[in-house]
């Protein structure tokens, strides 16, 4: 019984589905299933490339066939991820202030905020296939060179403060090895190694001259499409309220210079919770502190 019921569900199936290709068949043939049909050319409409672009305040040449053509597909691309780029706008308003002033205390233009988009979309967890972790996505090895603590218990590269001054050390020293911010720039991705054997092969320092390898060919262009979009949100069509925008926690300080046991005590005693003290300190690992160092914890106002 049961296998004959299948049966006729199967054929029952068969026509039915022989019954809709039927109709989409003569769909192309009715006229009035085709003055309501949209029309797929106008669906989609590429963004205006921009006649000017810098970065850095240094000139994109984008009157170069190669140098348009890689900058429009990064537009492209971005541009037709509106949920992405609106998220952005939200969480730049956030973010970009604190960036922004760490960077020009020091002395490190201020389009550098973008490329932390495109190291980690501005997230403290950001973790790359190679081990590259935070804000600015530095390698373990590399931290402790600019001065971010790594270990079991803390993670400095979390910290958006710590991890953009880190950042800006590299590029004032890419800057002084190279002689320009797109160079500087360009090296934070394959380094200043990388950059310098490409460029002393190459006979040039110039990156749109350089060929580098594909993901560095891209990176400064991903960089410059973020700039353009978020730079240009409203424009562009990308509408944000400033009601809707993430605004910067309140918070205070607490200095410990001493071992913290058990950080879900420590948040309770200090009013709030462990989930709200690892959310305004992402570099915190773990579940305590141990002592012989001294940390600044943000915790609500």
């Amino acid at each position: 019984m049961i296998k004959y019921q299948g049966a006729a569900n199967f054929v029952a199936g068969a026509i039915f589905t022989l019954f809709l290709f039927s109709q989409f068949a003569f769909a192309d043939n009715d006229p009035a299933l085709q003055k309501n049909a949209p029309a797929p050319e106008n669906r989609w409409t590429a963004p205006e490339m921009p006649e000017q672009l810098s970065f850095a305040s240094e000139n994109v040449p984008l009157e170069r066939w190669d140098v348009k053509e890689k900058f429009d597909r990064e537009l492209l691309l971005n541009y037709y991820s509106p949920g992405h780029i609106l998220y952005l706008v939200k969480l730049a308003n956030k973010n970009f202030p604190i960036i922004s002033e760490r960077l020009k205390a020091q002395g490190v233009p201020d389009d550098f905020k973008y490329l932390c988009i495109a190291e980690s979309m501005m997230q403290s967890w950001a973790v790359s296939k190679v081990g590259a972790v935070g804000y600015w996505q530095f390698m373990p090895g590399t931290a402790p060179g600019y001065g971010l603590t790594v270990n079991e218990q803390v993670d400095m590269r979390r910290d958006l403060e710590r991890s953009t001054d880190a950042a800006a050390q590299y590029l004032k020293q890419a800057y002084a090895k190279f002689g320009n911010w797109t160079a500087a720039a360009a090296s934070y991705n394959c380094g200043m190694g990388g950059y310098n054997g490409q460029a002393t092969f190459q006979r040039t320092k110039n990156y749109y001259d350089l060929h580098l390898p594909e993901e560095t060919n891209k990176y400064i262009f991903r960089i410059l499409a973020f700039k353009h979009l978020i730079g240009n949100h409203e424009a562009l069509g990308y509408h944000v309220k400033d009601a809707d925008k993430y605004q910067p926690e309140a918070y205070r300080t607490v200095r410990v210079n001493s071992s913290i046991p058990d950080l879900a005590k420590f948040a309770i005693d200090q009013g709030t919770n462990y989930k709200i003290l690892r959310l305004m300190n992402p570099w915190i690992k773990g579940k305590s502190l141990s002592g012989g160092k001294s940390y600044v914890l943000k915790l609500p106002e």
